[in-house]
């Protein structure tokens, strides 16, 4: 499994809490952070999975 993958995950529970967080206490700042994070643990985690098919790929 790639780190990318770990990582995403990682980002994308981080930016979850901000945005509620954000949502919560109307901090809009904190809150477009949270949705930002989020989207860059969506991005991270595709490229994981890319890199883990190609290495399943090669492999073969």
């Amino acid at each position: 499994m790639s780190t990318n993958r770990v990582e995403g995950a990682v980002d994308k529970g981080v930016g979850a809490v901000k945005e509620a967080a954000g949502k919560a206490t109307g901090n809009e700042r904190l809150e477009a952070e949270g949705v930002a994070q989020k989207t860059k643990g969506d991005v991270q985690n595709k490229v994981g999975q890319a890199q883990d098919k190609i290495g399943d790929a090669i492999k073969k």
